[in-house]
């Protein structure tokens, strides 16, 4: 199976933990593709069978900047040939701040929803305030998601 990783990241944590999932998930079996400064035809041309969003959150709960242009690509193109296909979000974030608390992930959420994208698992929430670590804390999560696209 194909799974194309989209990332968002500030300041370089969420792209860990995407190069981290590619490796887990390359060493389960499947083909990974990930690229930071994704466009829509580099995704295209990978033809995903899932999806990985890994994002971490700005400002009052947005996207970071280098995964703007790509949203903003798929909201405006809803590819439907995406429809059904399996997915999953990790959203990063600081739960001091309240509401916003990975308010990326969720902007990820709602757009897979649109596009008809089937959410295997709940949103992977990891919170900067009490992790280190974020790599090692996604891996049983990853091991979740590897389980669930292989079902």
């Amino acid at each position: 199976m194909k799974v194309a990783i989209i990332s968002g990241s500030v300041y370089g944590t969420a792209e860990e933990v995407a190069r981290h999932a590619s490796k887990l998930l390359e060493t389960a079996g499947f083909q990974t593709w990930h690229n930071p400064r994704a466009t829509l035809a580099d995704i295209q041309t990978f033809g995903p069978e899932a999806f990985l969003a890994v994002t971490s959150t700005t400002g009052m709960g947005e996207l970071p900047d280098n995964l703007q242009p790509l949203y903003s690509m798929i909201r405006d193109q809803l590819p439907g040939a995406w429809r059904g296909l399996p997915g999953a979000v990790i959203g990063l974030g600081d739960a001091s701040y309240g509401d916003t608390f990975c308010g990326g992930g969720e902007q990820l959420r709602e757009l897979f929803g649109e596009l008809g994208v089937r959410e295997v698992l709940p949103m992977l929430r990891l919170d900067a305030s009490e992790s280190v670590t974020p790599e090692s804390d996604a891996e049983p999560w990853l091991a979740e998601l590897i389980t669930a696209l292989r079902g």
